[in-house]
């Protein structure tokens, strides 16, 4: 019971201490004026958002993240490096805005040094396969940075149930356990200024690095033997399968999807009324349902893992149809309204 609890103790521990730093940090940069001056998201037709809003999330998660594994866990030292390198990048980006190859190049570089670096012993089509969707880990954070509370929330709960498994599964990794409680900990510290109504955004210079992370540390568990390669997977999975769902639509219709729109899932739920605190709320509950399933499934054969994971796809498949039928629904009914205005009129 000893060897258990203390590693479980000072991942709370540093995670109540990450929460504060990245807290006391934002706080700092509002007060001061600092944030509006760093990088301000101003709206668009993308936006949920109706004012400018400063985007600096990434200024109080970044050098916690940073921090905790070279103090935590030093042996993730590229990691670290890929976090602070990519966060320069994005926030240049932010505040210049930069070419898309540019910004490409940076993820791809960060993700293929950790991969080629500390290769798992899988087929090399395989290792292609995971760092393909480490780089689309990197840029769909990013895309759903768009509601208040929404990718903080997220960053809180996927973060937070990575240690979960890392410290109590047959295969304990105290270096990631503790890391990742150190990141849901800095999540925390921003989602208290960027839940709804939101002060500040992650912006690239947040979202990307989280990307990085959530995809970096999910290989690193996966490497280490701590879980299997749908772990991650399912952990984030409402956030992966939002933006991929959408993004194969988008060019499914030929449409140029780099464009800013606002087709996502959770921008809609926003848009049907349901608002931003309660969508993000929703969104947290199918997350962590999700985290519960996969730490659960840990224990289990591989072949019951995998009809699990397949039935918790077409759970998040059947949510995402009922969101539609409702948008679809509001939508003819706007249309029939229009009409019936335009014969009054």
């Amino acid at each position: 019971m000893q060897s258990l609890s203390s590693p479980l103790l000072l991942a709370v521990a540093a995670a109540i201490v990450s929460a504060a730093l990245a807290a006391g940090i934002l706080a700092f940069l509002l007060r001061s004026g600092l944030a509006w001056r760093l990088a301000t998201d101003h709206p668009n037709e993308r936006s949920l958002h109706m004012r400018p809003t400063p985007r600096v999330g990434g200024w109080g998660i970044v050098p916690v993240a940073v921090l905790a594994m070279v103090v935590l866990a030093p042996s993730m030292w590229l990691i670290a490096v890929g976090v602070a390198g990519l966060a320069a990048v994005s926030q240049i980006d932010d505040r210049r805005g930069l070419p898309a190859r540019v910004r490409f190049l940076a993820h791809l570089v960060a993700v293929l040094a950790v991969v080629i670096v500390y290769p798992a012993p899988v087929p090399w089509w395989l290792l292609t396969a995971i760092a393909f969707l480490m780089i689309w880990l990197v840029n769909l954070y990013n895309i759903m940075d768009g509601s208040d509370g929404l990718a903080g929330g997220m960053a809180l709960v996927g973060f937070g149930g990575y240690p979960g498994a890392a410290l109590t599964s047959g295969h304990p990794e105290n270096e990631l356990g503790w890391a990742c409680a150190t990141l849901a900990g800095a999540a925390a510290g921003f989602l208290a200024f960027n839940f709804h109504p939101a002060r500040i955004f992650l912006g690239d210079g947040g979202s990307i690095p989280c990307g990085f992370l959530a995809g970096a540390m999910g290989y690193w568990g996966f490497r280490a033997g701590v879980w299997p390669i749908w772990f991650p997977a399912l952990v984030f999975s409402p956030f992966i399968g939002d933006a991929s769902v959408t993004l194969i639509r988008r060019l499914l219709r030929g449409e140029k999807f780099w464009r800013p729109h606002r087709e996502h899932y959770y921008q809609r739920m926003v848009r049907l009324g349901m608002g931003h605190a309660r969508t993000a709320l929703a969104w947290y509950m199918v997350m962590l349902a999700g985290i519960i399933l996969a730490i659960w499934l840990l224990d289990r054969s591989v072949a019951f893992q995998w009809a699990a994971v397949g039935a918790w796809a077409a759970v998040l498949v059947l949510i995402g149809a009922v969101v539609d039928v409702c948008w679809r629904h509001s939508h003819s009914s706007i249309s029939r309204q229009k009409e019936i205005d335009a014969d009054a009129s």
